[in-house]
């Protein structure tokens, strides 16, 4: 080969070369990830905390234009299903973290484990009718009612009677792996449902979370204390009061006994828009939305005497 075909083959190997860097650099651009900051990302939710989770999103979306958190509301159980089966979905927003099976089966599958951690603490509140005087609980009352031992002139009613986390933690926590007696618990779809059935009806009691009932500056869930109560839970610890609401203080010191956590599980291996809007809620503004939900914030704040100097 001469040396000019030579010089000219070479030519064309170079071009051909700078050819590929762009068009793949194009397509890198194409396709680059979201960011903190930026991006649409779908997640699944624990519908009892829709409340709460609606209003950090749209804290969170009118504090970073261009971002779009598209959430799905389901029960706990279908949330758990998405994250494991559904390659679009990013998080979940539920009430346990993972297992340590579930972890090596991420690390089997996708090389690495979800960020994984809790967020706040919630609680489920007991809630009668607005007529109702009935408004003291046992835990042993409790235990009786749903195995249908005592109390059966009341109705119970829950969001769904399997796959639900508000029923997952009655049959763990309240009955201790006993079953529900299905002829005095009833099933209705949703958490908004068994507030609407407590409020129709006088003979009923309805477990949901805090966020559906407990937000003092919520004008729907101020409008719905005037149909229904928040009832009180036996404090086997406490000495002062024999029976507790769930407020902040009782929910963050356990003293109220119905106390679960609510967890972030991230399936996310850079900084993408899921990061981004779990340290939103990790820090002070998403946990301040916590706080005024009445979940306990994980992020504690202080209270101190401040002097105000009325000549200003």
């Amino acid at each position: 080969m001469n040396r000019k075909n030579l010089g000219i083959k070479i030519y064309c190997i170079t071009v051909l070369l700078a050819w590929f860097c762009i068009s793949g650099c194009k397509e890198e651009l194409k396709t680059a990830p979201d960011t903190t900051t930026g991006g649409t990302i779908h997640i699944s939710v624990d519908e009892s905390f829709k409340p709460v989770i609606e209003e950090q999103i749209r804290v969170f979306e009118r504090s970073f234009p261009g971002t779009q958190i598209i959430a799905h509301y389901k029960t706990e159980a279908d949330c758990f299903k998405d994250l494991f089966r559904d390659s679009s979905n990013r998080m979940i927003i539920v009430t346990r973290g993972l297992t340590a099976d579930e972890e090596n089966y991420f690390k089997d599958s996708l090389k690495y484990s979800p960020a994984w951690n809790d967020i706040a603490t919630d609680a489920i509140t007991v809630i009668v009718n607005s007529k109702s005087n009935d408004t003291l609980f046992s835990m042993d009352r409790l235990k009786k009612q749903l195995s249908g031992t005592g109390y059966r002139e009341q109705t119970v009613v829950f969001d769904g009677l399997n796959a639900t986390s508000t029923v997952r933690f009655a049959i763990d926590s309240i009955l201790h792996g006993q079953k529900f007696d299905t002829s005095v618990v009833k099933a209705v779809k949703s958490s908004q449902e068994v507030l609407d059935y407590v409020a129709e009806n006088e003979n009923a009691i309805g477990f949901v979370g805090i966020s559906w009932i407990g937000n003092p500056e919520d004008t729907a869930q101020v409008n719905m204390l005037r149909k229904v109560k928040i009832g009180y839970v036996s404090c086997d610890g406490c000495t002062d009061s024999p029976y507790v609401k769930p407020m902040q203080v009782s929910i963050l010191t356990r003293r109220y006994p119905l106390v679960r956590g609510l967890y972030y599980i991230l399936k996310e291996n850079y900084n993408g828009l899921g990061t981004g809007f779990v340290n939103f809620m990790k820090y002070e503004r998403g946990q301040l939305i916590f706080k005024r939900a009445y979940l306990g914030a994980k992020m504690g704040f202080g209270i101190r005497n401040v002097k105000i100097n009325e000549k200003l």
